[in-house]
This record gives C-alpha cells, sequence and structure tokens, in this order.
C-alpha cells in the first residue's frame, strides 16, 4: 500500500476503528514529518472539558507510525515495528483543534539501514508535539519504536 493520507485514514477506518471515530486524522506525510489533527468533541473527551491524553496519545503515536510506515515502504524490505515504551506530558488543556507534528523521520531510515547491516532490532526514540489552534503547545509524546529487519 502507498502511504497517503488518504489510505491510511481508510486504513485506520478498518483496522483502527476506535482512533477513527475518536476523529484522529493525518493530514500530510513528508519524508522526514507527519501532520495529524483531532477535533476535541463529546467521544473524545474527559470529565474536565478537555480531550482525554489517550485521544491525543493515538493522534501522536500516529504522527510517528506513519512516518515508520513510509520508512519501510521507501526501504522495500520486511521489517517488523512495534512501540516498547512510551512517555507523556501536557502543558495545556487539549481544546478545539489539535495538530501533532512529529519531524523524526530520518531517524526511520538509518534504523533500517542498520537493523539490515547487523540483523539486530534498533530502538529509536520519536517526539510528537500537539499544538492548538492558536499555535501553542498542548502535550509532547515520545515514542520508542523498535525496528527489526527480516531475513
Amino acid at each position: 500500500m502507498k502511504i497517503t493520507p488518504k489510505k491510511i485514514n481508510n486504513f485506520m477506518l478498518f483496522k483502527l476503528p476506535l482512533a477513527y471515530f475518536g476523529g484522529v486524522r493525518v493530514a500530510s506525510i513528508e519524508n522526514n514529518s507527519a501532520v495529524v489533527k483531532i477535533s476535541h468533541k463529546w467521544l473524545n473527551q474527559n470529565p474536565f472539558k478537555s480531550m482525554f491524553w489517550a485521544a491525543q496519545g493515538m493522534a501522536a503515536e500516529m504522527t510517528t507510525g506513519v512516518l515508520v510506515m513510509k520508512g519501510i515502504e521507501k526501504s522495500h524490505k520486511k521489517v517488523s515495528m512495534l512501540v516498547i515504551n512510551q512517555k507523556g506530558s501536557f502543558t495545556k488543556k487539549a481544546t478545539g483543534l489539535i495538530r501533532f507534528e512529529c519531524h523524526d523521520g530520518n531517524l526511520v531510515d538509518s534504523a533500517i539501514e542498520e537493523s539490515s547491516k547487523t540483523g539486530k532490532g534498533k530502538v529509536i526514540t520519536m517526539k510528537s508535539e500537539g499544538f492548538n489552534s492558536d499555535g501553542l503547545s498542548v502535550c509532547t509524546f515520545e515514542f520508542e519504536w523498535s525496528l527489526k529487519v527480516k531475513n
């Protein structure tokens, strides 16, 4: 499957329905960056009139995950991918439209290349930051991805 925002959004409907119905949408995918948006609404709210942290986490993970998928597609190799750790910090209530950005796609290419040479898995840490409509940071997530080229 060619990795495009439309194809990933359709993929979510069937394979990640919680993210899809929660409002997670891939807006753009470049070689080294991805943008995912999610709107605060009844389905993804918490009791404090803001977006539930897990909904933010799904959108944040998607920015990193699509970059991993894009890197695998570009490598033409079979690669296993797995989130092995994550960390999140929250600085402001997430309300309205939240835009998540990740600019760490370059880490994927080097990890796949190293795993291909060594035959061992490689762990990378990718950061995704969420911004509200005023451009203020509301949260930051870090995801540790384990990538291993299959023989």
